[in-house]
C-alpha cells in the first residue's frame, strides 16, 4: 500500500476529501495521485484488491475511486462487500470494460458512477466532486433520508410516507434517492438519465415519463400534498407544497 499525501491547496484542513485509490496499474495511479493531490485532496492508495478492501474496511473516506479489474479481489466484489457491510462511501468505477451492460453491472453492484478507460483527467475530477456533493458524509454514516414526511432508508431499502410502506421497483427507489438527496432542486431530464440510468444522451422514449409517473402514483396517492412537482419546460422538483 502507497500512502499519497496531498499538499493542502483548501482553506481548512478539516475541509480537505480524503480518497481511496484502489488501482493495480502503478503507473496510473501515481499520475492520478499526483494529479489529485494537486487538486487538493488526500490520498491513500491500495495497489490490489485484497489491500483495498482492507483500507476501505477503516472508514474515514469521503470517497473509493475502484478499478474494476483488481488482482485478489475485483473491484465488482469490493463494492458489494462494502454495501453488506452497511458502508455507503460513494465508490467511482474506473474500467476499461465500457459497454452498457459493463456499466449496468458496476452501477447494480452497488457504484455511484463509472467511468471508462481511458478518460480526460478534466472529467475524472468533475465527477469525484459531483460525487462529493451528495453529501454523503465520510464513512457512509448517512443512511436515511427525509423529506417532509416521506423517509427512505438505505441500508434496509426501505420507503414510508406517515409511517406508511410504499413499495418501489429498483430503479423507483433510486430514481426517489436521486431526488431526496437533492431536495428543492429543479431536475431536468439529462440529469435524471445520467444519475440514475447513466446515459449519456436522450434516447427519445419515454421511460423518464413512464418512471415519473409510477413513482408519483406510489409517492402521492392519498397523500393531503403531493412532493413531486412538475416545473413546465424545465424537469421535475420533489419539496413540500407550499
Amino acid at each position: 500500500m502507497t500512502a499519497l499525501s496531498a499538499r493542502p491547496l483548501l482553506s481548512s484542513p478539516a475541509s480537505i476529501m480524503k480518497l481511496l485509490l484502489i488501482e493495480d496499474d502503478l503507473q496510473a495511479a501515481e499520475y492520478l495521485g499526483k494529479s489529485l493531490k494537486d487538486s487538493g485532496y488526500d490520498l491513500e492508495h491500495a495497489a490490489d484488491g485484497r489491500e483495498g478492501l482492507r483500507c476501505a474496511g477503516k472508514r474515514g473516506f469521503d470517497l473509493i475511486i475502484a478499478d474494476r479489474g483488481l488482482p485478489y479481489i475485483d473491484g465488482l466484489t469490493i463494492i458489494q462487500t462494502l454495501r453488506k457491510q452497511g458502508d455507503l462511501t460513494p465508490v467511482l468505477i474506473l474500467s476499461a470494460l465500457g459497454t452498457v451492460d459493463d456499466r449496468v453491472r458496476g452501477l447494480r453492484a452497488g457504484g455511484d458512477d463509472y467511468l471508462t478507460k481511458p478518460f480526460a483527467f478534466s472529467e475524472l475530477l468533475a465527477r469525484i466532486e459531483a460525487l462529493l456533493r451528495r453529501g454523503t458524509s465520510s464513512g457512509g454514516e448517512v443512511t436515511k433520508l427525509k423529506v417532509a414526511d416521506l423517509e427512505m432508508d438505505l441500508l434496509a431499502r426501505q420507503v414510508t410516507r406517515a409511517g406508511a410502506d410504499i413499495e418501489l421497483t429498483t430503479k423507483e427507489f433510486q430514481l426517489l434517492e436521486y431526488f431526496m438527496r437533492r431536495p428543492g432542486q429543479i431536475l431536468t431530464r439529462t440529469m435524471l438519465l445520467e444519475g440514475v440510468w447513466d446515459l449519456h444522451f436522450d434516447p427519445q422514449t419515454n421511460v423518464i415519463d413512464v418512471h415519473m409517473s409510477r413513482l408519483r402514483g406510489a409517492i402521492d396517492k392519498g397523500a393531503d400534498k403531493p412532493l413531486i412537482h412538475t416545473v413546465r419546460g424545465a424537469g421535475y422538483v420533489l419539496r413540500e407544497a407550499s
